[in-house]
């Protein structure tokens, strides 16, 4: 299947993809696009782009508000975050963010919420009510990626300079530990049990699976895909099932989605996806598996069950972060 796969797909084909998945879940996708300074906004049952919504420069992370009602995006050249009202698409408000916001994960709670300042070396934690900095951490140089545990209780920042996992402590907002990992660690992502963290090197081509625990990597995953070469081979953006049998892993410039199984950690496949894939986000029934690829400004949509890709849908300009409805 091509990295485009929707000129290779017929209409016959997808249609007989939909009837064979059931009835599809109404749910929203929100893509922030890089290039655009925009949100494009999907209707995940028609895979099709029903609006386009303005706001500010270079917006990268993007989340929903636990009650589906508001979008958080990084405006990561405005050094803020826009909030939007989900039912409009207008920007609301905004929150103090800190300079350059790049990624952020709101608390399961619905509040606080924490946010990497690439330019800062520290991470931000907002009370989104009040609009108020409850407290700024230093971490390492060029912090990224954010993880939080399903508890609540430890919040992981990734720095892309130092290498570093930063484990942070939600209650006094100190760092209690730093775990070497390789080169520009972009991603975090917990287990649903809360036992494992898992870190993609964008440079360093790996992933460390990290036992919570121990603060200690226990594996480091590797990726070889034949054609492609080595430097090619980015991870960035991690999803895992909640049963914690499968990983997905986007592979940036290779164009590939890696599949792993997540006890074996041993790589199933690769699925040709856009081009420069960034970012993955399941749709909360975790039947569809959303990437945004960031140089051919496309969406791809994986039946997560079949393994396959099913739909490209175009977007705006250097796709770059996905966040979708949770109703």
């Amino acid at each position: 299947m091509s990295g485009r796969v929707e000129a290779g797909l017929s209409v016959f084909a997808l249609g007989a993809w939909f009837a064979l998945s059931g009835p599809a879940a109404a749910y929203t996708a929100y893509i922030t696009n890089e290039k655009g300074n925009s949100v494009s906004v999907i209707d995940t049952a028609t895979m099709a782009v029903t609006g386009t919504w303005k706001v500010g420069r270079r917006p990268r992370g993007v989340t929903v508000s636990k009650d589906g009602k508001e979008l958080f995006v990084c405006a990561s050249d405005d050094d803020r975050i826009d909030v939007l009202d989900t039912s409009s698409g207008k920007v609301v408000r905004s929150l103090r963010s800190g300079p350059d916001p790049e990624q952020f994960i709101l608390d399961a709670s619905g509040n606080p919420l924490y946010v990497a300042n690439e330019d800062d070396s520290q991470v931000t934690i907002i009370d989104i009510e009040k609009n108020k900095v409850l407290a700024e951490v230093p971490v390492g140089v060029e912090p990224e990626g954010m993880g939080l545990s399903p508890d609540g209780k430890i919040l992981v920042n990734t720095s892309e300079t130092t290498n570093m996992a930063h484990f942070i402590d939600t209650k006094t907002f100190q760092v209690i530990d730093n775990v070497l990992v390789d080169a520009r660690p972009r991603f975090a992502e917990f287990t649903a049990d809360g036992k494992f963290l898992w870190v993609s090197a964008e440079v360093g081509g790996t992933v460390s699976v990290i036992d919570v625990a121990q603060h200690r990597v226990i594996k480091k995953i590797t990726f070889k895909i034949p054609s492609v070469n080595d430097e090619a081979i980015q991870p960035v953006g991690i999803r895992i099932t909640k049963d914690g049998s499968k990983a997905f892993v986007a592979l940036g410039p290779a164009n590939r989605v890696a599949v792993i199984d997540a006890k074996s950690y041993e790589v199933e496949k690769y699925l040709p996806v856009g081009q420069r894939v960034w970012q993955l986000a399941f749709t909360p029934d975790q039947k569809m598996l959303f990437t945004t690829n960031g140089t051919s400004n496309d969406v791809s949509v994986i039946d997560v069950t079949a393994e396959k890709v099913v739909k490209s849908i175009p977007v705006g300009l250097l796709p770059w972060g996905v966040a979708i409805s949770p109703n």
